[in-house]
């Protein structure tokens, strides 16, 4: 180790303080970003520099983990594998993190009795990609640690999701002086359960059939995602009324985009399990 890499004590410490920090971030309370970096000055002795730039690496690593990082400090790369080591020991010993209902957005019952609509994005596309070197190590980062896999476990925030997307469907067709319609959309997933291949029933505001399947994640908007086969056998069976909303950054400020089928147009599917029958 040289002079210069972090010991997993200072890992361990810092990462300590960045979850700290980030806690207060998205429950609006006030915190000071100086005040952490002199305490951590002196309990590790690196200088105010070092720490600010390895607070920009978390940041960094907690892209690539699909979580929500500190706006306040923009994403570093090229960061020691250590560090996300650290991240993850911070995690698994910190496991309601990852889905707890304080994180998810505040007043969710009030916003579905409101019904605000979303924001809707552009999905990615190769003209908006990221430097390809950042880029490889996110992916590396959501392969190694099965990101994917972790949202599609996490029940409360994929149902929060799911409700949040009812709210906005509502809330659209209102607008457009549907109420008729409104009044119609079906949380299918939630009333009927999984298995229709999508997750609420809507409708264009010419009353054409919008069947949606909602992934959601606290991550960026290039997060992984797993789909199954049954939502891709709907999607190409149904392609014109089915849709995929890609919720992002939703413990923090709810985004979203579409994809229309054929969803191999806008990424690419990886198997990832196989059922074995015996001969």
């Amino acid at each position: 180790m040289t002079s210069m890499d972090w010991s997993d004590g200072e890992n361990d410490a810092i990462v300590a303080d960045y979850f700290a920090m980030l806690a207060d971030d998205e429950a609006g309370r006030p915190y000071n970003k100086a005040e952490h970096n002199r305490g951590l000055q002196q309990r590790i002795g690196r200088q105010r520099s070092s720490i600010e730039f390895k607070h920009q690496n978390i940041s960094a690593v907690l892209k690539g983990l699909g979580e929500s990082w500190i706006a306040g400090y923009k994403p570093a790369f090229n960061f020691q594998g250590s560090l996300t080591d650290a991240v993850v020991r911070w995690l698994a010993t910190h496991p309601a993190w990852l889905s707890p209902t304080t994180r998810l957005p505040p007043g969710i019952v009030s916003v579905v009795r409101e019904a605000p609509t979303l924001w809707i994005g552009p999905p990615p596309t190769h003209s908006n990609m990221p430097p390809p070197e950042e880029l490889d190590q996110m992916q590396a980062i959501a392969r190694e640690f099965d990101v994917a896999e972790r949202d599609a476990r996490n029940r409360a925030l994929g149902r929060a999701g799911e409700e949040r997307v009812v709210a906005h469907e509502r809330a659209t067709l209102a607008s457009a002086g549907r109420d008729d319609l409104a009044d119609r959309v079906r949380w299918v997933s939630d009333q009927d359960g999984d298995g229709a291949g999508y997750d609420i029933a809507s409708f264009e505001p010419d009353g054409r059939a919008r069947l949606i399947e909602v992934k959601t994640t606290n991550g960026w908007e290039r997060t992984p995602f797993h789909i199954s086969q049954r939502e891709l056998d709907v999607a190409d069976s149904l392609s014109d009324a089915w849709c995929l909303v890609r919720l992002w950054s939703f413990a923090r400020e709810p985004r979203a985009f579409e994809l229309r089928p054929p969803l191999q147009a806008h990424v690419s599917l990886m198997a990832t399990s196989y059922q074995a029958q015996f001969h």
